[in-house]
């Protein structure tokens, strides 16, 4: 039943303990019980105590999760609520402790690693298998953290874009490195490394690449018969410089050898040229003397002729006609013309043997047959 309702005696619960009805005392003083419970929580024991210092202790712990490290090698990005506040750089800083800021740190010294690989067009229309390998380094840490969603994947994706624009202007045998010298690869290389860069710059992205290594070849289907042909290429190469070396060699002997060929023919056409022009003038003069003497002059020429025959026939001529001369017969100059005297017992050439002067009255040397037959002809005149 009600506290109101017939019966009940009128008893009002909010003065049951001041003579037992309502409004019989004053209404309660709200900053009475405020102060009671104030001296309460003060006063009364030493529990009070005890948790305003737990308070406090916890209050300078919760500062002091703020102080952090950072190492020489990395960097700090500090988020208030999720949202970026700032990069600091390697030694001791704070910030306000979760849940009101975080901390992440990155490492932006060490290099890392990423491999791009897959079948691309070359500009002659040939596939070739294209495999390179990326090292980079995080440039910016902002970047990093907060401009594109898996940066490292944004980054194979980006090399992979990069190469397929640089091989495709290149043929296939200067991607494979066949052609002479070899640089293409390099360039290729070095182009898609800077095509590469401008792409992620361009993204935001907060890398920095730092090296390129490519390796090239040509698809599994055909790879065994690509080396094949290299293989020949290789050995056309090796034989083109072998037959290089072997002209090298050969071409400045032939050249010396012409050139001292040439040499003697010339020295050959200008003796001959001389002896002709020296056997001409002679036959003028033996025109002009057979022109004043016929006779004399036939007689000589058979002499002298009939001389240089019978110079090397190793055989005597005696006129039995005149009775019997005292005859010396030059033996030695005999053998000497018939190649039988021992090399020990023969004189030297030029030493004034007799046998030497029907050569000299063959070639018309002064002091020779003839001028002897012209003292005959003036005698007998």
């Amino acid at each position: 039943m009600a506290w109101n309702e017939p019966g009940s005696n009128n008893r009002d619960p909010w003065s049951q303990g001041s003579g037992g009805k309502r409004g019989d005392g004053p209404p309660p003083n709200f900053k009475d019980l405020l102060k009671k419970l104030r001296f309460g929580w003060r006063g009364k024991g030493p529990s009070g105590s005890l948790l305003a210092l737990a308070g406090v202790a916890l209050l300078l712990a919760w500062l002091m999760a703020g102080f952090y490290q950072v190492d020489e090698q990395e960097q700090a990005v500090v988020m208030r609520f999720g949202a970026y506040v700032g990069t600091v750089g390697p030694g001791a800083h704070w910030h306000w402790p979760p849940p009101l800021e975080h901390k992440k740190t990155v490492n932006v010294t060490n290099p890392r690693q990423f491999p791009v690989q897959g079948e691309m067009l070359t500009k002659d229309m040939n596939l070739v298998d294209v495999s390179m390998t990326i090292q980079f380094r995080i440039s910016s840490v902002e970047d990093y953290l907060f401009g594109v969603h898996l940066p490292e994947e944004t980054l194979g994706r980006a090399a992979r874009s990069a190469l397929l624009e640089v091989v495709a202007r290149y043929p296939i045998d200067e991607v494979l490195g066949v052609t002479a010298g070899g640089g293409a690869q390099a360039a290729i290389a070095a182009e898609a490394k800077s095509r590469l860069q401008q792409i992620i710059d361009s993204y935001h992205c907060g890398l920095l690449v730092t090296d390129t290594a490519l390796k090239v070849d040509p698809p599994e289907a055909v790879r065994a018969d690509f080396y094949e042909v290299f293989k020949a290429g290789e050995e056309q190469k090796s034989k083109r410089a072998d037959a290089q070396a072997y002209a090298a060699d050969r071409l400045p002997r032939a050249r010396a050898e012409s050139a001292r060929e040439v040499a003697e023919a010339t020295a050959y056409r200008d003796e001959a040229i001389a002896h002709a022009k020296g056997d001409a003038a002679r036959f003028d003069a033996l025109l002009a003397e057979y022109r004043k003497s016929p006779q004399v002059t036939r007689k000589r020429l058979y002499l002298e002729t009939m001389s240089q025959i019978y110079a090397g026939i190793g055989k005597v001529l005696l006129d039995a006609g005149h009775g019997n001369p005292s005859v010396n017969v030059p033996v030695e100059q005999l053998l000497n013309a018939a190649g039988t005297l021992p090399k020990s017992t023969e004189r030297p050439s030029g030493g004034g043997d007799s046998a030497a002067a029907p050569a000299a009255r063959g070639s018309g040397a002064p002091g020779s047959a003839d001028d002897s037959a012209r003292s005959r002809d003036r005698e007998s005149h």
